[in-house]
């Protein structure tokens, strides 16, 4: 190890980036185990951005000939020069990474920027519209954009502020249903598993920066083509993380598998950190057993004989007593004294019948208070008479965990009964509170009916393949939201939207202002693909681009929920069901804005030059709520509803004086690259502000966020 490590120092002093890289694989071969998940982590994803103008000291890649369904040329090109105008502007070209690199020169409109990952990128936003119906509420956020990069993008805004995310990666079925470095990946595809894991690990690496390390969830549904692989990596990447795994029927009717048993479930992953954890919550009975008393919906009374372990006379001597009972009420009259050893008679007192925990098989058993504390919880009305004088009396109790029911007033006492014990309102017998166990068989999670043809419902002819249902989103995150009304949700495998459309649901049930952040980008299915090519199209002509998932999907169907109409302007038919139900033409009173994801130049965000851009970022960071500052401001600052911006530091005693007097605010932005002046406008401003210097915490992060 010594020796190789010598080597590699002296191969960076040759020549820095080989070595570095040689180092990075070293690191990755010494660290693995010999036991748990060892996989080919491939080379570092290049993504194409279409949509990005070309700009010298650009990586790009020649775009195949107009009408061809090839791939075209792979090879990766350096911009070193752009001359002409117009339509006719061309870029001279260098081989990037070749020994001896080739040049050339190709029309600008023929290249596409590739963005690899462990490039620097200073990420903008750029809004594409938006939806307001929800009044001062905040803003549910959709960016198209490469997830990994929006996911790096996202460390500025939201790091460690996420409470769930909720992701539905690709199942990697070999049906060409994802990408690996702009190819699909398919069933012949050695290495299909191996690509599908570092592309994961990429992407769950970042997602640990956003979530809060505190109290929060990481939600991964997935089927039986990857759960054992994605099982380790959730070990191995998040192994401070409580995980759990549940299995979750998604099509009563079955999908065939040639050659193996029909398959009607997937799985969900659970990782929870913190102190998050899933609540008890109001569910149906096909959530929970229907054998034994643990979910019978009510108020449960138990034996006070002990059953189980420790449950003989001689394991607790102590609370073998007597209980006298007055048969003629039935109560119970006094509570005797524990029984010496030896001694199984109590004393008999004239009217009543005494009581020792004698079992069934005859045997000498004990209760489970002790006499005093049974005294205490008589007067309480936590303990019950049942039998009979002729078939032998019986006693049952309130044990703290059930009382505890009562004072938090989930049941309401309306009264006693004869022999002073609490009576309890009866709750629906149709509903219990309670934490499910790990096997989910219920009605609303069904795929087809509450995924497929609800989409249909709201989206008219658009079809989009496997959709979840929404209930089966809903439900996996209301357990772990329902007491955070003001969550921060995230999906980076966004699709058809399906989890906005759940959080909005919530939000109806109990008020909340949650607010979910969607992320996808705008690929073209692998068939419509070679269509549109064969038409003379490309990535990044608009009409490629109008079929791409976000454009087609994604945002029609969050406008769609909001505003209870089909994109075709029809009411959506039909009627939200189950926990909530009501015509889902009636939308909801949420508001909502689509981005699409930018990349910016460092020179013109230092220089100020890229504010436009930034700015929804800043809004982001500060709850995206309310108002935007969109443009710099010509007093030289600005107060939006949640944050502050000073950009002239001329300006900095008006600035300190109005932010003091503006309740809500929550972070305080300042433009100056000098540290000095920073600290004094810092100081002046009021606690609970949190100021952020502007743009060096911005390049600072994406500096530090670079990785692969």
């Amino acid at each position: 190890m010594s020796r190789l490590t010598e080597l590699l120092a002296q191969l960076k002093a040759k020549d820095p980036q080989l070595g570095a890289d040689l180092e990075r694989e070293f690191k990755i071969l010494s660290a693995r185990r010999a036991f748990g998940l060892n996989f080919e982590r491939h080379r570092p994803e290049a993504v194409e951005l279409p949509s990005r103008p070309v700009r010298k000291g650009d990586q790009v890649r020649l775009l195949p000939p107009r009408g061809s369904t090839g791939r075209g040329d792979q090879r990766l090109w350096r911009v070193t020069a752009i001359s002409g105008t117009g339509d006719a502007r061309r870029a001279a070209l260098e081989e990037a990474g070749a020994d001896v690199p080739e040049t050339r020169e190709a029309a600008l409109a023929d290249l596409v920027v590739v963005a690899a990952f462990r490039d620097l990128i200073y990420p903008g936003l750029v809004s594409t519209g938006k939806v307001e119906r929800g009044g001062d509420r905040p803003f549910h956020t959709v960016i198209n954009g490469e997830n990994y990069l929006a996911l790096r993008a996202l460390t500025y805004t939201h790091r460690g502020k996420i409470d769930a995310i909720y992701i539905d990666p690709p199942y990697n079925t070999g049906a060409k249903d994802w990408k690996y470095n702009n190819d699909f990946v398919e069933a012949d595809d050695a290495y299909r598993h191996s690509k599908w894991l570092a592309m994961m690990e990429r992407r769950l690496r970042l997602a640990r920066e956003l979530l809060n390390p505190d109290n929060s969830v990481l939600i991964v549904t997935i089927d039986e083509k990857e759960y054992l692989r994605l099982g380790l990596l959730l070990e191995q990447t998040f192994a401070d993380a409580r995980i759990q795994m549940t299995s979750s029927m998604v099509n009563p009717a079955n999908v065939a598998r040639p050659g193996g048993f029909g398959r009607n479930d997937e799985y969900l992953f659970f990782a929870m950190f913190g102190r998050a954890a899933p609540e008890k919550l109001l569910l149906s009975r096909d959530w929970v057993s229907s054998k034994g008393r643990t979910h019978t919906g009510n108020i449960r009374w138990d034996l006070l004989r002990r059953s189980g372990t420790n449950a003989a006379r001689t394991d607790r001597p102590g609370l073998f007593y007597p209980i006298y009972i007055d048969p003629a009420v039935p109560r119970i009259a006094q509570v005797g004294d524990p029984l010496p050893q030896g001694t199984s008679a109590s004393e008999e007192i004239e009217g009543l019948v005494a009581l020792l925990p004698i079992r069934r098989n005859g045997t000498e058993g004990n209760w489970q208070w002790y006499p005093d504390t049974l005294r205490k919880r008589i007067a309480e009305g936590r303990v019950r008479i049942g039998g009979s004088l002729e078939k032998g009396f019986v006693i049952y109790i309130l044990k703290n965990g059930e009382y505890g029911k009562i004072q938090r007033e989930e049941f309401k006492v309306i009264g006693k009964e004869t022999d002073g014990s609490l009576v309890v309102e009866q709750k629906d017998a149709t509903l219990v509170r309670a934490i499910p166990g790990t096997q989910w068989r219920i009605s609303s999670h069904d795929a087809t009916q509450y995924g497929s043809r609800l989409l249909g419902d709201i989206m008219s002819a658009r079809r989009f393949p496997f959709p979840k249902s929404l209930y089966a989103v809903e439900d996996s995150l209301r357990f772990f939201i329902a007491n955070k009304p003001n969550a921060t949700i995230l999906d980076f495998f966004a699709g058809s939207g399906t989890t906005a459309h759940a959080v909005m649901r919530l939000n109806r049930q109990d008020g909340g202002r949650r607010r979910c952040i969607l992320v996808t980008n705008n690929e073209v299915g692998a068939d419509e693909q070679k269509a549109l090519r064969q038409q003379g199209l490309r990535p990044g002509d608009p009409e490629w681009e109008q079929w791409g998932i976000c454009e087609h999907i994604t945002k029609p169907r969050v406008r769609a929920a909001i505003t209870g109409l089909t994109p075709d302007g029809e009411p959506i038919p039909g009627d939200y069901k189950f926990t909530d139900e009501f015509p889902m033409a009636e939308g909801f009173a949420e508001n909502a804005e689509f981005f699409t994801l930018t990349f910016e130049s460092p020179v013109a965000v230092d220089h100020n030059l890229a504010f436009a851009r930034i700015a929804p970022l800043l809004w982001l960071r500060a709850g995206s709520e309310g108002r935007r500052i969109d443009a710099l401001p010509d007093a030289g600052f600005a107060l939006a509803d949640t944050y502050a911006l000073l950009a002239d530091l001329d300006a900095a005693a008006p600035f300190c004086a109005a932010v003091a007097a503006a309740p809500g605010l929550r972070i305080a932005y300042i433009v100056t690259d000098d540290p000095g002046r920073f600290q004094a406008v810092a100081r002046c401003l009021p606690a609970g502000v949190e100021p952020l210097r502007l743009y060096e915490s911005y390049l600072t992060n994406f500096q530090f966020a670079n990785g692969d």
